[in-house]
């Protein structure tokens, strides 16, 4: 983190969500030595879905490409509110994405006001396509603290070849936009970061994103390496650049996952997912919701979070990860 950035995420600290991090800390790690799941505490991160519904088309995106099984729909203000209050002593991180474009939503930044009342920390990922003056203005009266614009490209030709039907010229002026609203209201937030998906079409374009996000006044730039589904064989969007690429080249035409899938996920522990229609799935990589812990419909988050099908998953994890689908394309989690 940025230090002004650092510093209002250190400010969101209560001494219940520092003993809440304790508690998972220490039964993340007593899992790791007994290989015997305890949950002692609730999740510090939470990332809610607002909607499925995105306007963009990309590659290797379960939204982009109209893949899932799983219904199409918006996350419903009373559901949502309901699982704050159940959350909120204990709940530092709050994502306001999983799978879909956030401002389609036609509350969403009701939605951060709300969390941000309640001292949650709040962060954001768009493909900033409706950052208009006036939705730039409220989102930094809304309270986010953090979003993330997506850039893949520094030209049109580059950018599309990825985030099919975008403008980058809508990106770009959507980034002004809430620059612009940041300097008017003298504000500190929201922390804006350019974040560049690393593909073999953009790879060359690495060292200009940093010239335009450092002439646009942007925060910060962060690349992230792309999940590829079908990498087996080798695929397009593949990066040359080896540090830049989940995937390790074997030299005979095949592509294995560099990352070693250790029997334990710190994810499991510490944060979870909340599907528009409120399905508690386990992590982020689980984009079409397979693996439902269960719903927030119909029990309540401790009960679920604390359930014999969370802990046998969490089982699962600690004797075999790589019998577990969703584990297989992951390249996180193990971080403790």
């Amino acid at each position: 983190m940025h230090f002004k950035d650092q510093s209002n995420f250190l400010r969101k600290m209560t001494w219940k969500r520092t003993l809440n991090g304790f508690l998972l800390l220490s039964s993340y790690l007593w899992s790791k030595l007994t290989k015997s799941p305890k949950i002692w505490g609730k999740p510090i991160a939470i990332g809610f879905e607002p909607t499925t519904s995105c306007n963009l088309r990309c590659p290797e995106c379960p939204s982009g490409l109209r893949s899932f099984t799983r219904p199409t729909g918006m996350l419903e203000k009373s559901l949502y509110e309901d699982s704050i209050e159940q959350l909120k002593d204990q709940l530092l991180y709050l994502t306001f994405y999983f799978q879909g474009e956030p401002y389609l939503h036609p509350n969403f930044l009701d939605m951060v006001k709300y969390a941000s009342k309640r001292k949650i920390y709040t962060a954001t990922s768009t493909n900033a396509h409706f950052l208009n003056p006036e939705m730039a203005e409220k989102t930094v009266k809304s309270g986010l603290d953090r979003i993330i614009v997506s850039i893949d490209g520094t030209t049109q030709e580059t950018y599309q070849n990825y985030r099919i039907g975008g403008k980058l010229e809508k990106v770009l002026a959507g980034t002004k936009n809430l620059i612009e609203a940041k300097k008017k209201l003298k504000s500190n937030t929201p922390h804006i970061i350019f974040q560049f998906l690393v593909v073999r079409p953009n790879e060359h374009q690495i060292d200009e994103v940093y010239e335009m996000a450092n002439a646009l006044g942007v925060d910060e730039v962060r690349l992230k390496t792309a999940q590829i589904y079908d990498y087996a064989q080798g695929n397009a969007l593949i990066p040359t650049i080896d540090k830049y690429s989940r995937y390790r080249d074997n030299g005979d035409g095949t592509f294995s996952i560099k990352n070693k899938l250790l029997n334990h996920c710190w994810k499991m522990w510490h944060s979870c997912v909340i599907t528009w229609d409120g399905q508690i799935v386990p992590c982020c990589f689980d984009k079409d919701a397979e693996h439902p812990m269960g719903s927030l419909k119909e029990k309540s988050f401790d009960s679920i979070w604390h359930s014999s099908g969370y802990t046998q998953f969490r089982k699962a994890l600690v004797h075999s990860r790589s019998d577990v689908e969703i584990c297989k394309n992951c390249s996180e989690g193990a971080l403790v």
